[in-house]
Formats: C-alpha cells, sequence, structure tokens
C-alpha cells in the first residue's frame, strides 16, 4: 500500500509526464499540418520529422526530470544498458501510430510508461490530434483528463452479458488472418478498427470491452496503455493468459496479446 507521500510524489510525476507528452503533441501536431517526409528505417517502419521532434522533446524532458532513471525510446535503442539499479527505467514511443499520422486519420498517439521491476507502474498517452489525454499510476488509479483540464476517474466495463455481442477493436493498419478464428471462438460481436493505443485506452474507459493483437508489437506500443488499463480494472495478457513483460528490454518485441476490460474472461482462455 503506498503511502501518502509516495503518493504525492508520484502525482507530481505523473502530472508532470502528462505536460511532457502534450508538449511531444504539440510538436507533432505542427508537423501535421503541413507536408512532411517520410524515411524508412532498417525494420521498414515509416520514420517522419514529428518522431523525431517528439522523441527530442520527451527524452530531455524525462532526464532532466529523473536524472538516474534510463529511457528506452523507439527512436534511440542503440544506447540503453537496462533499468537503474533500483529497477526502473522510462519506456516512450515519441509517435505510436505512424502509418495513421501518415494516412492523416488522426488516431496516433504519444506514449511514456515507467517501469519497475519489469512491469508498467505509471503511463501517459496522449492523442493530440483528438484531444484526449489518459494518465494513471498505480495506487492512484487511472483517469481520462477532460478539456476542462479535470480528472475524470475512468472504468472498464463488465464482459458482457451471455447474448450480449462482445465490442472489439482491431488494429487499422495490422490484419492478421488468425482474427477470424479467433472472434468466432469468442462468440457474437462487433469490431471496429482503431489505430495506435487508443484500443486500449478506449477499453479503460468502458467503450469497448476486448482487443487481441496478433504479429509483432514492441513494448514501447504497450505499457503506457498496460499501466491504464490496470488501473482501470482490466489487463492485457498473452493468449496464454500470462501478463506481459517489460524487465528484458534487450528483447523488445511482445508476444500476441489480448486486453480485457472485463474482470472475467470468457472460457475457453484464447
Amino acid at each position: 500500500m503506498l503511502n501518502i507521500t509516495t503518493k504525492l510524489l508520484k502525482s507530481i510525476l505523473l502530472e508532470k509526464v502528462e505536460q511532457l507528452a502534450v508538449e511531444a503533441g504539440e510538436a507533432i501536431m505542427q508537423v501535421y499540418r503541413r507536408e512532411f517526409a517520410v524515411e524508412l528505417k532498417a525494420d521498414h517502419s515509416p520514420l517522419t520529422e514529428a518522431d523525431k521532434a517528439a522523441h527530442v522533446i520527451i527524452v530531455r524532458g524525462l532526464q532532466a526530470l529523473t536524472p538516474d532513471v534510463p529511457v528506452l525510446s523507439e527512436e534511440d535503442t542503440q544506447r540503453f544498458e537496462g533499468a537503474n539499479a533500483d529497477g526502473f527505467y522510462w519506456l516512450v514511443d515519441p509517435l505510436d501510430g505512424t502509418k495513421e499520422f501518415i494516412k492523416r486519420n488522426d488516431e496516433f498517439t504519444v506514449n511514456i510508461a515507467l517501469i519497475e521491476h519489469g512491469q508498467p507502474v505509471l503511463g501517459v498517452v496522449v492523442a493530440p490530434a483528438l484531444s484526449l489525454t489518459y494518465v494513471a499510476a498505480s495506487g492512484l488509479g487511472a483517469f481520462k483528463i477532460a478539456v476542462d483540464g479535470k480528472y475524470v476517474a475512468i472504468h472498464t466495463d463488465p464482459a458482457p452479458l451471455e447474448g450480449q455481442p462482445w465490442r472489439v477493436l482491431g488494429s487499422r493498419s495490422h490484419p492478421d488472418p488468425r482474427m477470424a478464428d479467433w472472434l468466432a471462438a469468442l462468440g457474437k460481436h462487433s469490431v471496429q478498427p482503431m489505430g495506435s493505443s487508443l484500443k486500449s485506452c478506449l477499453i479503460a474507459e468502458g467503450r469497448a470491452d476486448v482487443y487481441p493483437r496478433f504479429g509483432p508489437t514492441s513494448l514501447w506500443d504497450t505499457a503506457a496503455a498496460q499501466a491504464i488499463i490496470e488501473q482501470a480494472g482490466g489487463r492485457i495478457v498473452t493468449c496464454e493468459g500470462k501478463p506481459l513483460d517489460y524487465s528484458t528490454p534487450a528483447q523488445l518485441l511482445n508476444p500476441d496479446f489480448v486486453v480485457w476490460g472485463g474482470s472475467v474472461l470468457p472460457s475457453p482462455a484464447y
């Protein structure tokens, strides 16, 4: 159980990280509103000047905020040497959903997570084009920040009642043939495609029930949203039901996983 001092410090840290993510989002939007070039990285994923600008803002900000906590960002994986002596590191995706950014469909986010001993304990997700911000920290809960700046507590919905359809979110830019079989086993459902970590955030606030993800994702794609979904009452687990783990960041890829909103998972497990 967190003591009052720890809660206060974590609340202050969460607010400062949220401000940093919003600043990065503003830099992204400056690029979004004009023409921009697209590069391809070694893994053939796209890269824009917006990714780079957000990376610089976030890394500099986090280093100033917590000089003793290392930062692992999607745009700089080579210099990261692991968590500090206390088991902490920052895990950052400066622009999650670059493909959505390039398509100009607004479904992209800034993701910042604090990892402690392999698990996300603080997360901030900002969707700058949609003016959406989600924040969470262990012991504090999960919140959506309203337009007026107020923190509104969010919670997942229970699993659908028998006979009611599952509200499923699917990847907009990364389809997978295994999805059809998974959905058939799930039962009655409706599917809405969406980009970036917004899918997990919508489940966290009770606007959807489940998001299955097959195919490669990286640690920085899920960590911030995992902090939010867990504090809202849901979970992200592998298809075998095991929690995602961030204790070995040298292994940058996640296994297949499912984001569940309800506290009760359907049977059989998928």
